[in-house]
């Protein structure tokens, strides 16, 4: 990592890499209702289920209540509220925190049987419940975007109107039998929404690295009801067992702008969900594909040769001439579908990955490995021939690992961990390929347990992690599950999408829309995830790989020494993206209404108050006929005077008013990229 780009980091507190702050009357709508729902001794509360058939809200009333609170830290608030039945032994736990600097509100429902024996059939349960008044006259829309289905489509923009007696339901996808699994997978499986209201809105967050359903259903009368959960759930509880919710958060925000609405999400976000190390943000990173031997170190070199040092050597699924990195020995075609149990192959790497590692380090850089522990792919594994007890079929790729097990559970911690310290990792890449895990997780239920496999194994994949950054503090964790499809909030907070789709993987180099499918995702996802990665399959014209410019970047550009031209062109891409990643740290707005269109231009900006910095890319697409367009810059400072500097050559200076009322920028050939950087000057 850079050195000045760390200190940078490290120096900032965690409310100061972003511009947009909430008005106190916005934290004062937080508070208040979390007031009402949550913590009002008669509270309307935000959550809901059945037992016994009789309804949550009868039943809490008559439990014994107890509440206590604790300061997290001086920023964050948790309060326990616990509700006992006497006859059953069911304990309902919600867990909820409040941010002092925010106005968000956030809570997860945990369910216990204390009892000594099953529990009374609990169904329905929804870690969300509430209604939202409004007349029908009051205009909603919901504002979203796209899951990811490995398309130039995934992460595009969309608004809905809700219009009363309508109601709109989304989930990862789900039919007949079969069910997704992957939290963000699906044209409507993305599980964060921007509710718009007259005079304001509502963020909403549900945080499930499974199968969730989320519904808004207008009434007649123009009120709102939202629920949210896991998808299902109609089960009994066994002594000792107990189960959660998803994850519900919400952020209320103030005004008619759904851009600065999203400005307060991503400042919320880097303050309180991106990963640290050692309190420090998760940085901006360049990364190059490796092969993990010595034997392939001169393909490094060449890098470093040519003046490149990469943040991270990653070791994919299929990085050198074997596709995978572990003995395979199955029957599938493609080696890294033979997955199992967890070992380097002793051919190929009689001593690991250390001594790679060692000298990654030694050099300055990070070691990034791949894995994909709940797929079994290979019967014939360790796993599969000792533990077929932990197998649940029903995957398209291989058996899933139940880590809902305790055994299997602590044995792939133990396992994990191992490799982790032995092969000096630096980085974990976990990958989620196969369709079908919900599937698989719904096949192994009883009838009077449906959705408890599920439960138990999402409970059990996010104590593998917290416990793997427990025992590893300074490993950092890669959340690829084939792309960009289980990016839940959960997950975002244990991990970043170094790859936030496999649309800008090798094999799909030559798909129509590779390059205008990642500016559109890069459009439609920095609403929402301020840190995300994608990998420029193979080009290296300027309009290209500019288009892959974010947070985390990398070039797969085999042969790209041969010529001196394309030594500069791979050079200049990771100088560019280097120089230009950290102020995608700061507010995002969009400059051009989204759209694939090839004729179109598209453009966005990304600014960074506490630096007074900022960058504008836009892009001419192959079958533009303008050679100009117009954009209207925001969150500058209008008396201040800024420096525009071209990456392609020229600078020139405007206020801060000028550049907001309108800035031409002119590209004469096509398709053709522009990067400008602004700067604050005297």
């Amino acid at each position: 990592m850079n050195h000045a780009l760390t200190v940078l980091l490290a120096s900032c507190s965690a409310i100061t890499l972003h511009a947009a702050m909430p008005t106190p009357e916005e934290n004062d709508a937080a508070a208040q209702w979390a007031k009402r729902h949550v913590f009002a001794e008669q509270a309307k509360l935000p959550f809901s289920f059945t037992l016994g058939g009789k309804a949550s809200d009868e039943l809490l009333r008559e439990w014994k209540r107890t509440d206590a609170t604790r300061e997290l830290d001086t920023q964050r608030r948790e309060r326990t509220l616990t509700w006992m039945d006497a006859t059953t032994g069911l304990q309902v736990r919600l867990v909820s925190t409040e941010y002092v600097s925010f106005p968000v509100v956030e809570w997860t429902v945990w369910i216990k049987n204390n009892g000594k024996t099953d529990t009374p059939l609990i169904e329905n349960i929804q870690g969300l419940n509430c209604t939202f008044a409004a007349t029908p006259k009051d205009a909603l829309s919901l504002h979203g975007i796209r899951g990811d289905t490995c398309v130039a489509e995934s992460f595009q923009p969309w608004t809905r109107e809700l219009k009363t007696g309508e109601r709109h339901v989304f989930s990862p996808p789900v039919k007949g039998g079969y069910a997704s699994g992957k939290s963000s997978d699906g044209p409507d499986g993305w599980p964060y929404w921007n509710l718009q209201t007259p005079g304001g809105g509502m963020i909403l967050a549900v945080g499930w690295p499974g199968q969730w359903e989320a519904k808004f259903e207008r009434s007649e009368d123009g009120s709102l009801h939202l629920r949210a959960g896991q998808q299902l759930t109609h089960l009994v509880l066994k002594p000792g067992e107990e189960i959660r919710t998803p994850s519900t958060t919400l952020l209320f925000w103030q005004g008619d702008d759904c851009v600065r609405a999203q400005n307060l999400w991503r400042s919320w976000y880097l303050a309180h969900v991106l990963p640290r190390i050692g309190g420090v943000p998760q940085p901006p990173t360049t990364q190059i594909q490796v092969g993990g031997s010595l034997a392939t170190w001169p393909g490094v070199q060449a890098y470093l040769d040519a003046g490149i040092k990469p943040d991270i050597l990653w070791r994919d699924a299929g990085s050198d001439s074997k596709s995978t990195w572990y003995p395979s020995v199955g029957p599938r075609k493609t080696e890294w579908l033979n997955t199992g149990t967890w070992e380097p192959d002793p051919a190929r790497y009689p001593q690991g990955f250390r001594p790679f590692s060692d000298k990654a380090r030694a050099n300055g850089m990070q070691f990034l490995l791949w894995f994909e522990p709940e797929r079994v792919g290979y019967p014939g594994s360790w796993i599969g021939k000792n533990h077929p007890d932990w197998l649940l079929p029903g995957n398209s790729a291989g058996d899933v690992l139940n880590l809902g097990n305790p055994d299997a559970l602590k044995w792939l911690i133990d396992h994990i961990d191992g490799m982790v310290k032995s092969q000096g990792l630096d980085w974990y890449r976990e990958d989620l390929n196969g369709d079908g895990y919900g599937t698989a997780w719904r096949k192994a239920d009883a009838p009077d347990r449906q959705g408890i496999t599920e439960n138990l194994h999402v409970q059990g994949h996010l104590v593998f992690w917290d416990e793997l950054r427990r025992r590893n503090p300074n490993l950092r964790i890669d959340s690829c599950a084939s792309g960009g499809r289980r990016n839940d909030l959960e997950t975002m907070r244990r991990s970043v999408p170094l790859l936030r789709s496999d649309w800008s993987v090798v094999d799909l180099r030559e798909k129509p829309m590779q390059i205008e499918g990642n500016q559109s995702q890069t459009y439609g996802l920095s609403s929402w995830l301020p840190w995300q990665g994608a990998a420029v399959p193979f080009f290296k014209d300027s309009y290209a790989v500019r288009s892959y410019y974010i947070t985390g970047f990398g070039m797969v550009t085999p042969g790209w020494t041969k010529t001196p031209e394309s030594i500069a062109a791979v050079r200049k891409g990771y100088a560019e993206c280097r120089r230009i990643a950290p102020l995608m740290l700061g507010d995002y707005f969009p400059l051009t209404p989204h759209s694939l269109d090839t004729t179109s231009w598209i453009a966005w900006q990304f600014h960074r108050a506490d630096l007074n910095e900022g960058i504008v890319q836009a892009f001419r697409r192959p079958e533009s006929t303008s050679e100009t367009v117009t954009v209207k810059l925001r969150g500058l400072v209008p008396q201040q005077r800024y420096e525009i500097e071209n990456l392609d050559g020229g600078k020139e200076v405007r206020t801060g008013a000028e550049l907001m009322r309108g800035y031409a920028i002119t590209l004469s050939q096509k398709p053709a990229a522009a990067v400008l950087v602004l700067k604050a000057i005297k």
